[in-house]
């Protein structure tokens, strides 16, 4: 299905507003619209800008709330660059971490806020003129599961706190319009809310196929012409659209060399992940939501995690056929489907195969319960597994000269945050062998430290004793 954007007319004069608090325009309005229920209409939200705050700041999520009200009420809003503001600039720049790499500026968070007042008050000036242009973000890379690297933009830190009430903007926007089978990278979703999706619908619904599919290059080649497009049809803010594509075409630093960037969204940038959603939404989601009501008779459920996702069905001409529709809706729009990498499957109670497939780091499998009913189960997957290991061994020599009590005492950290993420039921004994590789890893590179040989076994289980490790455990107990 072919995304039909609104034509919405507009006999819009703009001008600057002057106030301090924000570099919004004022927007008059045309409410004249062909949809009987108003959903195409045209917002103009308030031009005073003195807005009511408590202690003089008006909190984001405030400003989330009315913009979300504009939302349900008129579907399409536009003045929303006067929600960028001293306040909200200021909160954005209190929530970026400390200690995060740095842009191309090589401008941290504590020398950005010696001078705040200055420097936010010198970047609304800036915005308001339009000469704000982003830097280019600074290339760096991280190991993939399967060996190869991912490419990471890292933004200045004055555009991480644009970025930042950007992305507060776009998330009331969209919050309400995504999908309830997508969860990544929205607020209080999570990998394991994803994970307890597909179990409900493998143990509760007739699902007898999986389509396992992937996505190839996703980030990297996000068309910035549909990407426009879209937002365009939520938002009829000219000058917020104006700088979400001066984010896109930003640029990349990469050995002193400046990159243009024509296609994708750079992953590491704070908006990266709700543009992801966005584009999905509209060339993925919408669609099978409708191809789903129209087009199949069985029953068929899809589960989303950013560009991560899984398609279950009840028959299997049915899961065929959607499969080469998907590739045909996806290459609309400059996405292709790594053929290699997906495959339809039978999976369920009623096929009880010992096929598995992978999503979101976890292998999942059919399986028995300990009173005899079917059940699906998960381990870590090989790839994430074998990754995790490299990882950590890596890091473990490379801290091998620090004494035994500050290694354990970060190790716990890393320990722990894995446990949090593949600690789910039915992956205890998966935890059990990575405790006991790290637990050997460690005892290595603290023997090999002294050449000496003196910390035996026995001596080191002692010391284990006095500064113990963080034992595996399990968080997620439920199926679904």
């Amino acid at each position: 299905m072919v995304l039909y954007m609104r034509q919405i007319s507009t006999n819009a004069m703009v001008s600057m507003n002057e106030d301090h608090r924000g570099v919004g325009f004022v927007h008059s309005t045309d409410e004249s619209s062909n949809d009987a229920g108003g959903k195409g209409r045209t917002i103009s939200c308030f031009c005073n800008q003195n807005i009511e705050s408590t202690g003089g700041i008006k909190s984001m999520e405030k400003e989330k709330a009315e913009i979300a009200s504009l939302v349900e009420r008129y579907g399409r809003v536009q003045s929303l660059m006067k929600y960028v503001n001293s306040d909200t600039l200021k909160e954005s720049y209190s929530k970026q971490p400390k200690g995060k790499a740095v842009g191309v500026d090589g401008i941290t968070k504590e020398q950005y806020g010696e001078n705040l007042e200055e420097n936010i008050e010198s970047l609304l000036v800036r915005m308001k003129k339009f000469s704000y242009k982003p830097y280019p973000v600074r290339r760096a890379y991280i190991p993939k599961g399967s060996g190869k690297m991912r490419g990471l933009g890292i933004p200045s830190f004055e555009d991480k706190v644009v970025q930042g009430v950007f992305k507060e903007i776009l998330e009331a926007i969209y919050e309400p319009k995504f999908k309830e089978f997508s969860f990544g990278f929205r607020p209080n979703r999570s990998c394991h809310d994803a994970i307890q999706r597909v179990n409900k619908h493998i143990m509760a619904d007739k699902v007898n196929y999986i389509l396992d599919a992937d996505i190839k290059g996703f980030f990297d080649n996000l068309d910035h012409e549909w990407m426009i497009k879209f937002l365009e049809h939520d938002i009829a803010d000219k000058n917020f659209i104006r700088y979400i594509k001066r984010f896109l075409i930003g640029g990349v630093m990469e050995d002193g060399k400046r990159l243009d960037t024509e296609a994708g969204t750079v992953q590491g940038g704070l908006i990266s992940p709700v543009l992801a959603n966005v584009y999905l939404h509209y060339t993925l989601d919408t669609w099978f939501d409708y191809v789903k009501k129209h087009e199949f008779k069985g029953e068929m459920y899809m589960v989303r995690y950013a560009d991560d996702f899984v398609c279950l069905f009840q028959y299997e001409n049915e899961a065929q056929r959607f499969y080469q529709l998907l590739i045909e809706r996806l290459r609309k729009f400059g996405l292709e489907i790594a053929e290699d990498k997906s495959r339809i499957l039978p999976f369920g109670r009623y096929k009880g195969t010992k096929e598995s497939f992978d999503f979101l780091g976890f292998t999942h499998y059919n399986a028995t319960s300990h009173w005899g009913k079917y059940c699906v189960l998960h381990r870590t997957s090989r790839k994430k597994l074998k990754m995790k290991r490299e990882a950590v061994k890596k890091w473990l020599w490379e801290h091998m000269h620090e004494s035994i009590a500050d290694t354990i005492e970060a190790l716990n950290v890393k320990l722990t945050g894995h446990y949090r993420y593949y600690g789910i039921y039915g992956n205890y004994i998966g935890l059990q062998k990575y405790y006991k590789y790290v637990r050997q890893e460690l005892w290595k590179s603290k023997r090999r430290r002294d050449q000496t040989y003196w910390l035996t076994w026995k001596k080191y289980m002692n010391i284990l004793k006095i500064h113990p490790m963080e034992y595996p455990r399990i968080y997620l107990k439920s199926a679904y």
